[in-house]
């Protein structure tokens, strides 16, 4: 079976919802995701939060506000820690979590660990497909949205897959799913 990343696109874009439609948006991740969510909101709360404050209380002692560069670092800081509380929550409202897989399976699904291998090449790379929020190349961890996660989504090994990337088209097979 042959595919490319844009007809996988086509097929998909609804995975990770737009909002459009009435369609709720969801925001896939991992159970660990989920995790990591809610630590670094429990940690911005409650710590940072904290951390800030004191920083403007301090920059506030110092007098006059209009010339006053650590009572504006300050403040930037609070905005930057706000907005990603926002976020954060925006995030864990909107979020499914994915079961991790405890089988091999024969599909590229969200959760699934993957080898693929460049046409004409040997080496064969590993990734875990998970959602946006999640992903992570430095960590081996590839969205299902990005160009080469969508190509590879519900694929079986040995399928061939096309990839449209900044150098041209890129042509992988999936050696293995686990």
């Amino acid at each position: 079976m042959k595919k490319t990343s844009s007809d996988s696109a086509q097929t998909k874009s609804s995975s990770q919802g737009d909002g459009t439609a009435g369609e709720e948006r969801v925001i896939i991740v991992t159970k660990d995701g989920y995790d990591k969510l809610l630590q670094e909101l429990e940690y911005l709360k409650n710590v940072k939060r904290r951390e800030v404050a004191e920083r403007l209380q301090e920059a506030i002692s110092y007098g006059d506000l209009s010339e006053n560069s650590e009572y504006e670092d300050a403040k930037n800081e609070q905005a930057f820690v706000e907005g990603r509380v926002l976020e954060l929550e925006d995030k864990i409202k909107h979020a499914k979590v994915i079961e991790e897989k405890q089988k091999k399976t024969a599909m590229v699904q969200l959760g699934s660990k993957v080898g693929i291998k460049q046409v004409g090449h040997q080496t064969v790379r590993e990734f875990t497909i998970v959602g946006s929020t999640e992903a992570d190349p430095t960590r081996h961890r590839i969205s299902n949205v990005s160009p080469v996660g969508t190509a590879i989504m519900d694929g079986r090994v040995g399928d061939h897959i096309k990839v449209t990337a900044p150098s041209g088209i890129i042509e992988y097979e999936i050696m293995k799913i686990d």
